[in-house]
């Protein structure tokens, strides 16, 4: 999507341009429309799987904290004796190649995960050269010729549903309704939290406490969904924010990374995975790890070891 039509619809959606929203509306409809249709075709010719299938997805456009979520769940089933893979659609990749959240996946737990955008097919990949026992698929909310034993929605808790319309007129992929039917609604910002507090050098692999550059005025590249919490949680510890924001999944080549300054230069974990092989001794990343809540976090656990006896 070109900066300009993005500029214009996130301001449709989420700020004041209600002529837009108005003037979007009729394609809305028919995107309703198509999308209806869809759901009732692929529920119909839908494929079930030989282990249980765990859907991590949500209802909106853009980035909600999916991913970290993901993470979560793979060190808690393994905790409980299970051996899980990840299915993924690897956004904007390349074929033969991997996008920016199975990279971070991949990188954080070494879980065996396949990247296709048909997730049947992938499950099947998955299962037919690893011995896993359950599969989450992340961002298959959507996909529902994908068979699946729970559905877990992730709500970005600052922007939400934007003004409640679905796409083009709105953020949505589907109606806010769709989420009674899910098992799990996970609220970043409310019931799930993002920590963290050490950066790391994308050179020298070093660590610095963030709050050591309180004060000091820093260059924040990103290529993320909702890059205004990232930026918020760098200003909330006191840093002065130079912002230079890219799309969503943008293909950093390096330019983007170099300023004659030498301010530090910071970026988020999944922006990083694709950085390392450009980056100067001044860039650092900001790890972050999900939070839940006790009481999800125990409703969660308690339906992941149903599984095991199921």
């Amino acid at each position: 999507m070109r900066p300009a039509l993005e500029r214009w619809l996130l301001n449709v959606w989420y700020g004041d341009g209600w002529l837009g929203k108005y003037l979007l509306l009729p394609l809305t409809g028919v995107f309703c429309l198509l999308a209806a249709v869809r759901r009732w075709r692929h529920k119909r010719g839908q494929v079930t799987h030989a282990v249980p299938v765990i859907v991590v997805g949500n209802i909106s456009v853009g980035g909600t904290g999916k991913t970290p979520l993901v993470i979560w769940l793979v060190e808690r089933l393994r905790e409980q004796g299970f051996r899980p893979g990840v299915v993924s659609r690897g956004y904007k990749s390349r074929p033969g190649e991997m996008g920016d959240e199975p990279l971070l996946i991949i990188q954080r737990t070494q879980v065996p995960l396949t990247v296709d955008k048909d997730r049947n097919q992938a499950i099947s990949a998955l299962l037919q050269q690893y011995a896993c026992n359950i599969i989450i698929a992340d961002d298959g909310l959507q996909h529902y010729r994908m068979g699946r034993d729970l559905e877990i929605c992730v709500v970005d808790g600052e922007r939400r549903f934007g003004n409640g319309f679905c796409l083009p007129a709105g953020p949505l992929r589907e109606p806010v309704s769709r989420l009674n039917s899910c098992d799990f609604v996970v609220t970043n910002g409310e019931n799930m939290h993002m920590c963290g507090d050490s950066l790391v050098n994308l050179v020298a692999a070093t660590h610095k406490q963030l709050d050591e550059l309180a004060g000091q005025t820093v260059h924040v590249i990103t290529g993320i969904g909702n890059p205004q919490r990232f930026i918020h949680t760098l200003e909330q510890a006191g840093l002065r924010v130079l912002p230079h924001i890219y799309p969503d999944h943008h293909a950093f080549t390096g330019t983007e990374l170099q300023f004659d300054d030498g301010f530090p230069v910071l970026m988020t974990e999944k922006d990083a995975v694709k950085c390392r092989q450009f980056a100067a001794q001044n860039v650092w990343y900001l790890p972050v790890e999900a939070v839940l809540d006790a009481s999800i976090a125990d409703a969660l656990l308690k339906r992941l070891q149903g599984f095991r006896h199921g």
